[in-house]
């Protein structure tokens, strides 16, 4: 007998390590990979695994995310019990927003009542990688477990920043940490831990059973890593780790692109000659929503004019792009972008609606939306200048905030 899921996806967190990008914007509604936002992703997922009752957690600067999806994902037959729906934070039960991922789904309690699911799979909005998220429940219903955790294998030496997962060589959790600075490592494997995907599958009934209990504790963050699992296993509740492996080519995407330079190198992996995230896997087709623009176009001057090519290497472009007279190697071009005579852009994200002057140079940059970039203007070439104007990241990447007026 077919067993009744629900989804919820946490999409309400602030990203403050991601500004200025997510200065106007929620994390999972911030572009990435030319057309798409980053919760298109995990959507995506949910859509291809056969999961049609979705609830999506709102909360921070949620407008942008909010539109995105009434414009591109409601499409779900509603009259078969189907949906793709928003629920901000509402006050429910107290005076509070949400405290904490538990706290979120605690507020929502009355969606569990009203859905009567056998299991909940909860999933974080803002990374990117493809699971068949069914894989993960069949092997929380073989194993009888209370509570399955979605967990990848990474290098001890990423544990101050992830949750980290400890389990035996059967894939029982023994542990569960938050950030730790000497983790313990996979059984038989001592440079690697298993990281925490955000992603979990509760018993229907355990996950009210936990929430309930854990709303009264006041000294508790109402948060799932640090307050609920700590909680389940103290009860010697059974629960597992599922090791995810890619769906395409079993290997182990997955990325957290929780900063600037997280997120930049995501991107720039997509343009690699054989990425090992494919966006053109038609098997695994990925979904987003797009404006109705025009065919990208190129100008090239010909010979008479030298320095003025109309020239796109190695990059990723978007429909309404017109690269007139410019030269554009090893970046990714949203929609609606401009390039003009004689520019210059080198291993770059320039966002929707970007137009870029005549003459100008841009490297190793992220220029966010509606942005004209001045005849003449240089980015990239000179940090020390750059940043008197402009956010700049560990590793040397500019960011230009969405709508920054340059003079």
């Amino acid at each position: 007998m077919a067993r009744k899921v629900l989804t919820f996806i946490m999409a309400g967190g602030k990203g403050e390590r991601l500004l200025p990008l997510t200065k106007d914007r929620t994390k999972p509604a911030v572009p990435f990979g030319g057309i798409y936002r980053i919760i298109d992703f995990t959507l995506s997922n949910c859509i291809n695994s056969g999961l049609r009752k979705i609830y999506i957690l709102t909360q921070y600067k949620s407008s942008s995310l909010q539109r995105h999806i009434r414009l591109g994902w409601n499409f779900l037959p509603s009259e078969l019990g189907q949906f793709i729906e928003l629920l901000p934070a509402q006050q429910r039960v107290g005076d509070s927003w949400y405290l904490g991922t538990a706290d979120a789904i605690f507020q929502n309690l009355y969606t569990l009542d009203m859905d009567k699911p056998d299991e909940v799979l909860i999933l974080a909005g803002d990374h990117i990688y493809k699971m068949n998220y069914y894989s993960m429940l069949d092997m929380h219903r073989e194993q009888n477990a209370d509570l399955t955790v979605g967990v990848v294998e990474m290098d001890k030496s990423k544990s101050r920043h992830l949750g980290v997962v400890e389990a035996d060589a059967a894939g029982r959790v023994t542990g569960f940490y938050e950030k730790p600075a000497d983790p313990k490592t996979i059984p038989g494997k001592p440079d690697k831990i298993y990281g925490s995907m955000g992603i979990y599958v509760f018993n229907q009934s355990v996950l009210m059973q936990e929430l309930l209990q854990d709303a009264k504790n006041n000294r508790s963050f109402h948060d799932f890593g640090k307050d609920i699992i700590p909680q389940m296993l103290k009860k010697g509740m059974k629960i597992m780790a599922f090791d995810f492996r890619d769906k395409n080519q079993n290997e182990e995407y997955w990325r957290d692109i929780g900063t600037i330079d997280a997120y930049y190198e995501a991107n720039m992996e997509l343009i690699e000659v054989n990425p090992t995230f494919n966006l053109y896997d038609q098997e695994w087709p990925l979904r987003t929503f797009q404006e109705q623009y025009p065919p990208v176009k190129t100008v090239h001057a010909g010979d008479k004019e030298e320095g003025r090519v109309g020239l796109v290497l190695d990059s990723i472009v978007s429909e309404g792009c017109v690269v007139s007279g410019g030269r554009v190697q090893r970046s990714i071009l949203s929609p609606n972008v401009r390039i003009n005579s004689y520019s210059e852009v080198y291993d770059s994200i320039l966002m929707e609606s970007v137009n870029v002057g005549r003459y100008a140079k841009i490297k190793r940059a992220i220029i966010d939306k509606d942005v004209s970039i001045p005849q003449g203007m240089v980015i990239g070439y000179d940090l020390k200048e750059d940043k008197k104007k402009f956010f700049v990241s560990e590793s040397g990447i500019v960011v230009v905030a969405k709508g920054t007026e340059i003079k």
